[in-house]
């Protein structure tokens, strides 16, 4: 059908006035002018003389030869997968994407209609049958391959017409590179054994090296088109992602992937929290992994505060610029467990808080209580608190606290059998054996970024009441101030001993994101952790965990716990010092933790290893001052030796000048003014002279004098500094004593 404007006007008849016709305007295009021309052969005259992007990207040069193709300075050779295997599993690929050497790797799948696939499928089948079929009548055997064929394509054919399976074709392309072409070749035929372990036929694509080049970069172009039919489950096999890749654009680097390689580097502060918990077996690497994050951390601006029960962290500490606070009876540093927070929260009772977190210290002394003395505990430590004017007004928690003595009088002044029993539990700490550690008023406070608290020089028995004692005390510090915070809880199983410390821990743990604080537990007895629910509560509220070395008894279960399959036991039984797993939220890798030289010679405990350095470091002590010595005597044998009335030489005492009152010390230089002001140089000399004013003191620098040992030996002390050191004539111009300086070597 035309359209109505294209239709022709008909004639007008006689008697009948000419119709009015319609007129259509051409459409005329509009010509640019001679402006738009101009300016447009500008520009294009302007951009021959830029450089573009093209220009910046583009290799200096191409070649491209039979077998490989050369970009720059490097060689490409392209490999198409011409042969695969008739049964595959799931990751069946992952050898080849791991592949320690730089290749680029394109997969292509193309999905087919099932319409075409059931009719080709159809005549395949019956080629087939028919070749079976006259195999049988003519006597001879069947062939093998055929019989295959034939079942794959009667199964293919049932799956596609029920819906159960779609068809693909699939390209499989890698290409590897090399700035050698040597090395290039050996690499080609390493990976065709590799493809070869797998079934799988590797060719190079001779003759179409461009193209196979372009097929593998990353434009999604299928230039060879060397495909293979596939179903869907076989298809769903190659997926190439076998492992998951723990990498963040930022945070500290943990160690290395061992499934790809990888780097694991992960910034746990942007997790749900920032809480770790790293289990392993006595030697395991528990410390070395701890330590090597501490470092990097630290190097990033966070606060490190450590609970070190072993003294693990104190070689670290001083090199790294820290404080390592001694947490014993000989030491200085007190912290009084009745201290309460300087941070009031609306709706928080802090001296209920407190009371309650000293019922969980006060029980790790005590033992477990009955209802009776858990009663008379509680009300003795609202008497010990109100004694001092401190009730739950936050106003008269201002004050100064109590200490542990005050509640055990109170409790010796109930006069009743259960206080009494309690008190004496408590006076061991007053008057006995570990008096003075907990029993004080506090005079620390925590100022460096990196604070160690070690409790070695501690009984085993005190432990656990130190560590619950210093926890309390750097929760309170946590939380006067927002600030990124680490906090190390070193051998964590003393905590979850007791019921009450180990519900603490959990609370920390439970709160430290609201604080921006991560907190880390380590632990060698993995088994009472995870068999107490505030340990498996820890655990749970931790984002990252790291699982290293394992015993037969602790493997079954953290299989359990962590749902690990057969192979990520073993690897766990046999792994390595440093080895292991390390979750991250959903995602688990393997983990090799890796340190740079100079961060393993600061974090090791190894006792070999220490012991080797400690001999080198005597060993070179000892050999320092005999090589001094033989450069001395070979430089100026006889230099700075007196003669002594036996005939013997022997080295001037540097420290005689320096025998009379107010001598100068050896090593410095003393000049003052001789003269009096208003007085002759000879009055000086005399033993009645007048003592020197501020204006004649001394001036002592600490530069070293540049004179030789013999010089200072033959020159005399002529004048005295002040009255009383011996003297002789008086000088003509003010002298300076300067001290004999060592032979340069």
């Amino acid at each position: 059908m035309k359209l109505p404007f294209s239709k022709k006007p008909s004639a007008p008849t006689a008697g009948q006035p000419p119709q009015p016709t319609a007129s259509v305007k051409p459409v005329v295009k509009e010509q640019p002018n001679q402006k738009q021309i101009l300016k447009s052969l500008a520009m294009q005259s302007l951009e021959k003389g830029l450089t573009s992007i093209i220009d910046i990207i583009a290799p200096s040069s191409v070649e491209v030869d039979f077998r490989y193709i050369r970009v720059g300075d490097a060689f490409y050779t392209t490999l198409f997968i011409a042969g695969y295997p008739r049964y595959v599993s799931p990751g069946w690929l992952e050898s080849i994407i791991d592949y320690d050497h730089t290749m680029d790797i394109s997969m292509f799948c193309y999905p087919t209609s099932s319409a075409d696939v059931l009719a080709d499928l159809k005549r395949k089948i019956g080629e087939m049958e028919a070749t079976l079929a006259s195999d049988a009548e003519q006597g001879k055997v069947a062939d093998p391959s055929v019989q295959a064929g034939l079942e794959d394509a009667l199964g293919l054919q049932e799956e596609l017409a029920k819906g159960v399976e779609r068809f693909f074709q699939f390209g499989f392309y890698i290409t590897v590179s090399d700035e050698d072409p040597s090395k290039l070749r050996e690499t080609v035929k390493e990976l065709q054994v590799a493809l070869g372990s797998l079934l799988l036929t590797g060719k190079i694509a001779t003759l179409q090296s461009e193209e196979g080049f372009k097929s593998t970069l990353p434009m999604g172009m299928d230039r060879l088109f060397i495909n293979r039919n596939m179903d869907t489950s076989s298809l769903a096999s190659t997926f190439p992602f076998t492992s998951a890749i723990l990498t963040q654009n930022k945070g500290v680097m943990y160690g290395v992937n061992q499934q790809n390689g990888s780097l694991i580097i992960f910034d746990r502060f942007t997790l749900e929290n920032a809480n770790e918990v790293v289990l392993g077996k006595s030697g395991g690497g528990k410390s070395y992994t701890i330590k090597l994050e501490i470092m990097r951390q630290f190097m990033l601006g966070a606060e490190v505060l450590v609970i070190d029960p072993e003294g693990e962290y104190e070689t670290l500490t001083p090199t790294l610029g820290g404080e390592v606070v001694d947490f014993s009876p000989r030491s200085a540093v007190k912290i009084n467990p009745f201290d309460l927070a300087d941070v009031y929260e609306e709706g928080e009772n802090q001296l209920g808080v407190k009371i309650l977190s000293l019922h969980g210290l006060l029980k790790i002394i005590t033992g477990e209580l009955d209802a009776e003395h858990e009663a008379i505990l509680d009300r003795g430590l609202i008497e010990t608190y109100r004694s001092k004017g401190i009730t739950i007004d936050p106003e008269t928690q201002k004050k100064e606290p109590p200490l542990m003595e005050d509640l055990y009088k109170i409790l010796l002044g109930m006069e009743t059998q259960p206080a009494k029993e309690l008190a004496y539990t408590l006076e061991k700490f007053i008057k006995g054996s570990s008096s003075g550690i907990f029993n004080q008023q506090s005079n620390f406070e925590i100022n460096n970024p990196l604070t160690v608290f070690s409790i070695r020089n501690l009984e085993e028995a005190l432990r656990p009441v130190a560590m619950h004692v210093i926890l309390d005390f750097v929760w309170r510090k946590v939380r006067r101030s927002l600030k990124k915070r680490i906090l190390v809880l070193d051998e964590g199983w003393y905590m979850m001993k007791y019921p009450d410390t180990a519900a603490f821990v959990y609370s920390v743990a439970k709160r430290a994101r609201k604080y921006f604080l991560g907190m880390t537990t380590a632990t060698q007895d993995v088994e009472d952790f995870l068999k107490n629910d505030y340990g498996k509560a820890v655990l749970t509220n931790s984002s990252i965990q790291v699982l290293l070395k394992q015993g037969p008894a602790e493997v079954d279960i953290i299989t359990d716990t962590f749902y690990l399959s057969e192979s990520e036991k073993s690897l766990l039984l046999s792994a390595d010092v440093g080895e292991g797993l390390f979750f991250a939220g959903r995602n688990h890798v393997a983990l090799k933790v890796f340190a740079a030289p100079f961060e393993h010679d600061l974090i090791t405990s190894n006792p070999m290893e220490i012991l080797k350095r400690k001999e080198a470091k005597e060993a070179a002590m000892q050999a320092a001052p005999q090589e001094g010595d033989l450069s001395e005597q070979n430089t100026n044998p006889s230099a700075g030796l007196e003669q002594t009335p036996e005939g013997q030489s022997e080295p001037p005492d540097p420290f005689a000048q320096a025998a009379a009152p107010g001598a100068p010390l050896p090593g410095t230089n003393v000049s003052f003014d001789a003269t009096l002001p208003g007085q002759p140089t000879e009055e000086l000399a005399s033993p009645s002279a007048p003592q020197p004013t501020e204006a004649q003191t001394p001036t002592i620098s600490t530069v070293p004098a540049p004179i030789t040992p013999a010089a200072a030996s033959t020159t005399p002390l002529t004048q005295a500094p002040f009255p009383g050191a011996p003297t002789s004539q008086a000088p003509t111009a003010p002298p300076t004593v300067q001290s004999p300086a060592l032979p340069e070597a």
